[in-house]
């Protein structure tokens, strides 16, 4: 029942199947048998599945490179907060971060070089045993929108030389200690979408924008296959295959010297 409920919401199958594993995961904690796998939560989820087959997956739009710019231009950099969300923006876009990834940054964990940012993310979706990812963080000194520079001038401003980069305020511009939550992040990306004028098409963007629109706007400009998969740190190389452009999947095929007369 509550496997069909959450599908009845709109979970997505694979939200399902983490809600399992969750389940899974206490009950064995607790000594307990886990109910996950008995012949009726199977039979629930394979016609869930079997419902769903043919379905295109339901995605969040991209906040693509043209966008983002507008939402840096309607900021009030005079303010703490315009200056911590121009950051927020332009290194969570560049970064290909995920919400929790960008928000988790600490000071300690930056590593400033001469052409940007290595930026290492302790453990996230696509590594669950906590390894450790690194990610470049490529400076552009030229443009009024380089997320080295917007970051730099956010942690100079509100004096952060430790623990969370990105903090939650308190009334007015009164800056807090408290790491900003996740969940800021999609609220942010919508307010700033309905400021560029695009209010009824507010609900089709979130936190994952950001990352799904770098992405999108990579791939459209050729950037190389293994690049794009450093960056974003998928563990599957058809999910970044879908950002891809059509046409820049004829660019250097491998089938180019085949079957020549």
């Amino acid at each position: 029942m509550f496997i069909a409920s959450e599908a009845d919401d709109g979970r997505a199958t694979a939200t399902l199947e983490h809600r399992l594993a969750a389940i899974r995961l206490m009950h064995l904690g607790q000594g307990l048998a886990s109910p996950h796998n008995t012949l009726a939560v199977v039979e629930v989820l394979r016609g869930i599945r079997r419902e769903r087959k043919g379905r295109p997956a339901s995605q969040k739009a991209p906040a693509v490179d043209g966008q983002i710019k507008r939402m840096v231009d309607s900021l009030d950099l005079s303010s703490l907060r315009g200056l911590r969300d121009r950051a927020l923006l332009l290194y969570g876009f560049a970064g290909a971060f995920r919400r929790s990834e960008l928000v988790g940054v600490d000071v300690e964990h930056i590593d400033a070089h001469d052409k940007g940012d290595i930026v290492l993310i302790p453990s996230s979706k696509s590594d669950q045993e906590g390894r450790g990812q690194k990610v470049g963080i490529l400076a552009q000194p030229d443009s009024a929108y380089c997320p080295v520079t917007a970051l730099r001038a956010w942690k100079h401003a509100a004096r952060i030389t430790t623990r969370a980069v990105f903090r939650r305020f308190y009334r007015h511009d009164t800056i807090s200690n408290h790491r900003l939550g996740d969940r800021a992040v999609a609220l942010l990306v919508k307010d700033y979408i309905v400021a560029i004028g695009l209010r009824d098409q507010e609900h089709r963007y979130s936190g994952h924008s950001l990352r799904r629109g770098f992405l999108t706007c990579a791939g459209q400009e050729g950037a190389d296959l293994l690049k794009l998969i450093s960056q974003s740190r998928h563990s599957r190389v058809d999910t970044v295959l879908g950002y891809v452009d059509d046409r820049e999947r004829f660019e250097q095929h491998a089938a180019e010297h085949l079957l020549k007369s």
